[in-house]
């Protein structure tokens, strides 16, 4: 099953030249007007998150999915019951200011609208993910070439034959982001993403997609797929959209969720999550 973005919505970002320059208020200001698209390299600098919404008999759940599945999920904020704000950014509304989010019931997606507000329930809690866009920074600081913003392509996404480790009612499959990398450049995106283990740090795997169970990397489940030069090497993250494919596995009676590669921008700054 293939779970492209809409591709009406793919250019709509990364054309405005600007979007990188802008603040994540304005980001988030465009989003909820209805700006919708893939939100790699916008706010540069700042931190992007996945978002996951459930009610809160399956909080627990999903806290203690993330807690033992860190790579894919590691755990950014966690909002209180039934609210929609995040000290994260200040003045954010989670249930608008993402460019496009996905409704699910019991598993199935049922809906990507704009603004979640109608499918809104006061039981939510939300969990915000670190986001692998967030490392991007450090590989273009280090040299290290980035496909898909190159392209002006989402990032490719890819369900794997990796599973994660259960949690209560969750289980699922492990999902990754891929980027191809020059074989000069390898040690310097493992080296650097590395040194950022709160936006999933350095990659799970290096080389053969065959071994996470990757059929075709021109056909990725989530995202676009990029075009790799001859001798790049297809390097894979962990990848925040694992929680939906929990979601899939697992059926909640109902998740919020930001549609893949369009992020929740907030205010911190990238380098607050480095360790080196």
């Amino acid at each position: 099953m293939n779970h492209h973005s809409h591709p009406e919505d793919r250019p709509i970002v990364l054309v405005d030249e600007h979007a990188h320059a802008w603040s994540p208020k304005t980001a988030r200001s465009r989003f909820r007007k209805g700006l919708t698209g893939p939100t790699a390299g916008v706010s540069a600098g700042h931190t992007q998150a996945n978002l996951i919404s459930v009610p809160a008999d399956w909080a627990y759940d999903m806290l203690l999915f993330c807690t033992r599945n860190p790579q894919p999920c590691p755990v950014l904020d966690v909002t209180d019951a039934g609210s929609w704000t995040t000290a994260l950014a200040e003045g954010a509304d989670l249930r608008s200011d993402l460019p496009r989010y996905r409704v699910w019931r019991d598993g199935e997606l049922v809906d990507e609208p704009t603004d979640v507000r109608a499918h809104w329930r006061d039981d939510l809690v939300s969990f915000l993910i670190g986001c692998s866009f967030t490392f991007e920074w450090a590989l273009t600081a280090a040299g290290v070439p980035v496909r898909h913003v190159e392209q002006d392509r989402n990032v490719p996404m890819f369900v794997t034959t990796r599973q994660c480790r259960p949690a209560g009612r969750l289980r699922g499959p492990m999902v990754v982001s891929m980027r191809p990398v020059p074989p000069a450049h390898l040690d310097a995106a493992i080296r650097e993403t590395g040194l950022l283990p709160a936006v999933h740090g350095s990659p799970v795997h290096c080389g053969a997609p065959s071994a996470l169970g990757i059929v075709d990397l021109d056909r990725p489940d989530f995202g676009d797929a990029v075009r790799a030069e001859p001798d790049d090497i297809p390097v894979f993250w962990a990848c925040g959209v694992t929680p939906q494919a929990a979601v899939m596995a697992s059926r909640p009676p109902l998740a919020l969720t930001h549609a893949p590669g369009q992020m929740f921008l907030t205010d911190a700054r990238d380098e607050h999550y480095r360790v080196g």
